[in-house]
Parts: structure tokens; sequence; C-alpha cells
């Protein structure tokens, strides 16, 4: 009894001295443009990189991780190439505005006035991703989609002037988020292409009349401010992007660690679609609050904007399709999705 009590000893020696040997500290750096003010930028400190330290605790590997956000690093789009380069391990990637090197996960953009239901929305883009062809464009840049997809709620008009028709438009002066400009055709309006980090001072200074924007980063970005009318256009929640690393550095992590980076990014959407749900209603009521006026628009004010829009989806797909990428296919797969889900889009962009 007393040698096997010793054979037992020795083992447990053995297997600790072995984990401490193959214990590691990783460094890793995740970039953000957009200060944490923020969710996609916050919710990476409380609860994407907790999540992960947490799943990681008795396996041997910790990280050591450096935050680098609002332009410390990259600033808004370029944080991709960051990541590419390897001048940070991950990042929160907005796909919005990088159109061209990911062409399929801005087919949201495309097809405005679909859902304006953020989960309904993101869960539909995320699932897309088992396709191969979606992951595929990520990794042409050097990239591995972690998931952790950025659902933006539903996108409006805010403006320094009352819009009670389309006619109101004509001839202002409107930002919109990358592929978003697209949505002013048919209207008049001139759309110029900018994100919150500039929308302020911008519509401040005359640059816009107004902004395309979402109610969510309205109220912290005070936008309200400079543009206090407000106008429900019903334009659609989206797909902005999500977590991504680089796959050099990914492939090599152990697979307790590339694991444990997915159940972070899963517990990040899952406090981010909650999170978000909370905070549109607050948004609202509070810019009401401080003197913006809200107006949503009817059933035909939104299908006249719709209906007189070119189909920038089927150009989208055909342009996609012309660089060898599954853009109709995509597009059909996107919208069937979300009719299946019993989204009721304004306009049927794949059958036109």
């Amino acid at each position: 009894m007393l040698r096997n009590l010793k054979l037992g000893i020795a083992a447990a020696v053995v297997a600790a001295t072995v984990g401490t040997a193959s214990a590691e500290t990783i460094d890793a750096t995740y970039v953000a443009g957009h200060p944490p003010v923020f969710r996609w930028v916050r919710l990476v400190g409380e609860v994407f990189i907790p999540t992960i330290n947490k799943e990681l605790e008795g396996s041997g590997h910790t990280i050591n991780w450096s935050e680098q956000y609002g332009g410390a690093l990259a600033k808004v789009g370029d944080e991709l190439e960051a990541v590419e380069e390897g001048l940070a391990e991950m990042g929160g990637i907005s796909s919005l505005f990088d159109p061209a090197k990911l062409p399929l996960q801005n087919v949201s953009y495309f097809t405005p006035f679909v859902s304006s239901d953020p989960s309904l929305v993101i869960e539909t883009l995320d699932g897309l991703h088992a396709d191969p062809r979606m992951r595929a464009t990520w990794e042409e840049n050097g990239l591995e989609y972690i998931g952790g997809p950025v659902a933006i709620d539903d996108y409006l008009l805010m403006t320094n002037f009352p819009v009670n028709s389309l006619d109101d438009l004509n001839g202002k002066k409107i930002g919109a988020p990358g592929p978003a400009v697209n949505w002013l055709e048919g209207t008049g309006a001139v759309g110029v292409s900018g994100n919150l980090t500039t929308y302020y001072n911008e519509v401040k200074t005359g640059v816009y009349d107004g902004i395309i924007v979402f109610a969510s980063a309205a109220l912290p970005g005070k936008l309200h401010e400079v543009a206090p009318y407000i106008t429900k256009v019903g334009f659609g929640a989206q797909y902005a992007g999500g977590i991504a690393a680089n796959k050099d550095w990914f492939d090599g992590l152990p697979e307790v660690v590339q694991q444990a980076l997915k159940v972070g990014a899963d517990a990040y959407k899952a406090a981010y679609l909650e999170d978000l749900d909370k905070a549109v209603s607050v948004a609202f009521a509070k810019m009401q609050e401080q003197g913006a006026t809200v107006i949503e628009v009817d059933d035909e004010f939104r299908s006249r904007w719709a209906s007189g829009m070119d189909n920038v989806a089927q150009t989208w797909a055909q342009q996609v399709d012309g660089a060898g990428k599954p853009g109709t296919e995509i597009l059909k797969a996107y919208m069937d999705a979300i009719r299946a889900a019993g989204g009721t889009p304004v306009r049927d962009w794949d059958r036109e």
C-alpha cells in the first residue's frame, strides 16, 4: 500500500510538473476604432474578455490583454488591416466600412426596409457564416471569424429640419455609413459617406443637413443636439461586422484557447442583444426629454421610398458575382431566411 501511495504521489508530481511546463501566457491586443462609449466596444471589456478568462481557468493558459480603443491603434474602418497585418491579434471588424474586402457580409446594407428586428437580422447573418463561402471572405484577408456579430438597431433619419414628405429631402446633404449611402437614391438628397465619430461636428458645422443613424448610438453620440428631428423611416436593422482574429495567430493557438474565444463571442452576442433591446427605448425617451421631435412615417411613405430606389441589392449581387463570389446566392439565402423566420420585407429585393 505504501509503495502504491508513493507511486501515486510521484505521478501527481509529474503531472503537475508537465502542466506547469505547458502553461502559457498569450499576449493579445484587441483593437476597435470606436471608443467604449459605444456598446460594441464597451461589451468587449465587460463580457467578451472576462468570459474567455473564465473559460481558461485551470487550462494552464492565460491571456495578457491589451485593449486599444477609440483610434489608439486604428481608426474606424482600419481595424481589418490592423488585425490582418498583425498590429493586433483581434479586433471588432466593421464590415460595413470594408464592402470591397467583405462584400458578402454587407448583404443587409444593400437590402434596406427588410426587418427592423436586430435579433432576426443578426441571427440570420451569423447563421449564414456556416456557409464556407461566407467564412472564406474573412480568410482571404488573413482573418478568422470568431463571431460576436454586431447588431445595429433600426436605422432612422436625423435632421436639422423637419421631414414631412420625401420632397423635403431634395438637395439636402445627408451623411450615411458606407453602403447606406445607397438608401438615399431616388429621394433627391445628396448622400455623403461618414461615420459616428464625425457626425456631430459635421452636422453642427453645416457639412451635413442630416444623418442616417440608429437610436442606440445617437443618444451617447448626442446627435439629437444638432439634428433634433428624428424620423423613424424603418430602414431596418443591420449586421455591421463581428469579432475576428489574425488567422495565423489563431491557427497557432491551443485548441482550448480557440474554443474559449468562440465561447466568449457567443456570450458577447447574447449580452449585446439584451443590452441593445433595453437601450433603444431608453434612447428615444431621453432624446425626446432633451428636446428632440420623433415622427414615425406611415407604410405609404416607407413603401414610396423603397419602391422609388433602384434595386441596389440586385446591382450589388451582380457586381459581387462578377468578382467571383456568390452575391446572388447569398442575397437569396438571406432574404429567404428572413421571410422563413416571419420577416415581412417592404420590398423583395431578390425577386425583382
